[in-house]
């Protein structure tokens, strides 16, 4: 039960981000780099390696979200067309 509540809440909390917000991919980036990295650091029985898995790919994963963001959002008007502006 405290698994399902647990990722019940991190699914929400994500789902609040904005995929144009510069700030909110570096974050989701991060989580998921931390996440992946602890993973494949902890395959290997050491929890140092696991701590530095997760260091490292939090720092990879925040630096690849930032630099992945999109310039340029789309905008729709009244009429339902779309329009670009700077994010």
């Amino acid at each position: 039960m405290k698994k399902a509540i647990l990722v019940t809440a991190t699914l929400l909390t994500l789902s609040a981000c904005s995929e144009y917000n510069r700030t909110d991919r570096a974050l989701v980036g991060g989580g998921l780099g931390a996440a992946t990295g602890a993973a494949i650091g902890a395959s290997t029985g050491d929890v140092g390696a696991a701590f530095a898995g997760a260091g490292i790919g939090a720092l990879a994963g925040g630096l690849i979200g930032a630099y992945t963001t999109p310039r340029r959002c789309v905008g729709y008007d009244r009429q339902g067309r779309p329009y670009y502006y700077r994010c």
